[in-house]
């Protein structure tokens, strides 16, 4: 398969570019123009070409794309280009900003100047910056041959930079997965319900005024008061963000503009969180407002892009990206699954959702050799019900439907060593109870005494990370699934890839030593639960990849969320469909042996309403 390094340059002015519009907007608007364009095949010369916008098309359709990758540095700009404006679909895609957030992690930049500087390959020019307004049609012949040499650097970069990472045996697997997630939103199939769009957004508005009076929030000085905004959130059952403040040492509410946790909640499924949070910052619009609106704004273009980041978390989770966020659809409160409902399947084709049940406790139990836990799930029992049985003290026949949300929440919210006051807001968001503080202590004792090799893992990776900022390597967890590399600070994962704490170091607190690193976000906190965490879901992310890569050599993934795979299928096939995607999400990979994985699948002509 040869590959075509490719690189487009497209007009651009102060109000319509990438800095102030989605992707999809961008190449979708009728402002749009190809300047030019550079191409390399595999180590070939790279060559230039600028024409209109019907020269430019027939120009690259004279390459073998069925027989060819693409490869580019940001591929989801250059290959909805490709896909959109010129009817080409590539036979894979290759990105090197993908590779490089995987290899080097997402403490440091990714920019093609970064990473050209970070591989010892060149140095990117800065010609683009001197194009601004300048349609083809401006460009003097010097102009244009400058431009023209601007863009074949890129090319050249791009090109040397892949090779350089290929050199460190990155995975093939996530080179499918790359491919995989970029054309979810190169290759668009999924349609959007305006019409229902534009209802919701009416609801919304109407709704938004409504809690705001009936809030009684009238004067902001009231939303300004920490402790007052922390007891709002409390009654909606959300339980307060906190840091540690740089300038007393002391822990702190996190409510400033740039606490990520804060701003999270602007995304919070109930919209009364969402207007809480909205006021406090001083928005005009809900986050539900403004996505509905892109939403409706995409309908009207065309196809649903699916804009997910790979690799946007460094235990390789994907994030949303492009103002629309799927990763976060509302599945809470008033607008649940509101936006859902109206992201259907193209006509003759329906929707497959297949959830991997529970993955992350049957991960942590089986990671931590708690052989009785590993041993219900493998048996298929309901360990929501166990542990409810354990908590309240009765059989597990007994059982009610609101104790058995208090045994889900418990597993799934204390495997990672969280306090009792912790629990307590989370019984009452997830569960709908609210508990004492002696009962929120007495639960997390029953978990812990219920899970003790869970326990005795917080402990092993609390070892892990005091040796690691020594700069010695000690394993944790079922022997030969994780690794160690205290010379990056990194914790080895089994595809080969890594999860990376830079400049981790301890400091004294007040009750010993506490251990730090550097983040996209800041100094944060690791300690042995919150490592566990991360192995865990990084480990999950692995399995449910593999799974994914699984499905798609037969059927189409349009969207990922979590631990969750969405496919489309034909209408007519819908039931053969779901009995393969089933099997391919009851799979696991060969270091994985032993775990026992399980999964839910719902079908439906709507994202929305499944069953």
């Amino acid at each position: 398969m040869d590959i075509i390094t490719l690189d487009f340059e497209t007009y651009y002015d102060k109000q319509y570019s990438l800095s102030k519009m989605t992707t999809e907007a961008y190449i979708r608007d009728p402002r749009f123009q190809v300047i030019g364009v550079s191409t390399k095949i595999n180590d070939g010369p790279t060559e230039w070409f600028t024409g209109t916008a019907m020269d430019t098309v027939g120009y690259l359709h004279q390459f073998d794309w069925e027989n060819s990758a693409l490869l580019a540095q940001n591929t989801m700009f250059d290959g909805a280009i490709l896909s959109w404006r010129c009817g080409i679909r590539p036979k894979a895609l290759f990105d090197t900003m993908c590779m490089s957030r995987a290899i080097s992690g997402l403490h440091v930049r990714h920019s093609l100047a970064a990473l050209s500087e970070r591989w010892g390959v060149g140095q990117k020019g800065d010609e683009v910056i001197r194009a601004i307004g300048m349609r083809r049609q401006d460009f003097s012949p010097q102009a244009m041959r400058d431009y023209a040499a601007y863009c074949v650097q890129d090319t050249e970069l791009t090109w040397a930079i892949f090779n350089k990472m290929l050199e460190t045996g990155f995975p093939q697997s996530e080179m499918r997965l790359i491919d995989l997630t970029l054309r979810m939103f190169t290759d668009p199939v999924l349609e959007l319900d305006v019409d229902h769009l534009q209802g919701h957004l009416e609801y919304t508005l109407r709704r938004k005024e409504a809690l705001l009076e009936k809030a009684g929030i009238t004067d902001k000085k009231d939303l300004m008061s920490n402790n007052k905004f922390a007891g709002m959130l409390e009654d909606l059952g959300v339980t307060p963000p906190k840091k540690i403040s740089p300038t007393t040492g002391k822990e702190t509410y996190a409510f400033a503009k740039t606490d990520l946790e804060f701003l999270e909640l602007q995304e919070h499924g109930d919209l009364e969180v969402q207007t809480l949070v909205a006021a406090r910052l001083g928005n005009k619009s809900t986050i539900e407002e403004t996505r509905t609106q892109s939403f409706i704004e995409i309908g009207e273009r065309g196809a649903l892009p699916i804009p997910l980041r790979y690799y946007a978390a460094h235990t390789g989770r994907w994030g949303g990206s492009q103002r629309v966020n799927v990763q976060n659809l509302p599945s809470r409160g008033a607008n649940a699954g509101q936006i859902k409902t109206a992201i259907l399947a193209p006509e003759g084709y329906v929707l497959i959702d297949c959830d991997s049940s529970q993955i992350e406790a049957r991960v942590l139990a089986w990671l931590a050799e708690q052989n009785d836990l590993v041993d219900a799930f493998a048996r298929k029992e309901d360990t929501y019900i166990r542990m409810a049985a354990q908590i309240f003290g009765i059989p597990e026949a007994e059982v009610t439907r609101a104790q058995r949300a208090v045994g889900k929440t418990v597993i799934l919210g204390c495997g990672y060593g969280v306090g009792w006051f912790t629990l307590q807001g989370t019984l009452k968001r997830d569960a709908g109870q609210e508990v004492s503080d002696d009962e929120a202590r007495r639960i997390i004792d029953i978990y812990r005494h219920s899970n003790h090799k869970i326990r005795s893992l917080w402990r092993a990776a609390q070892n892990t990370i005091r040796y690691m900022e020594q700069g010695d390597s000690l394993d944790f967890g079922r022997p030969g699934v994780l690794g160690v590399d205290a010379s990056r600070n990194a914790v080895v994962l089994p595809n080969g890839l890594a999860m990376f704490y830079p400049e981790l170091h301890a400091e004294q607190g007040e009750k010993g030593y506490e251990y730090f690193y550097k983040s996209r976000t800041g100094k944060t906190r690791l300690y042995g639960g919150k490592l566990v965490e991360n192995a865990t879901q990084a480990l999950a992310r692995i399995i449910v990849g593999e799974q994914m890569l699984r499905i798609a050599k037969r059927y189409q993934v349009v969207l990922t969320v979590h631990d969750s795979v969405v496919s489309c299928v034909p209408e007519d096939e819908a039931d053969e469909a779901r009995a393969y995607i089933e099997t391919c999400m009851q799979w696991t990979p060969e270091w994985a042996e032993g775990l026992p994985v399980a999964c839910e699948a719902e079908t439906g002509r709507s994202y929305g309403v499944m069953q």
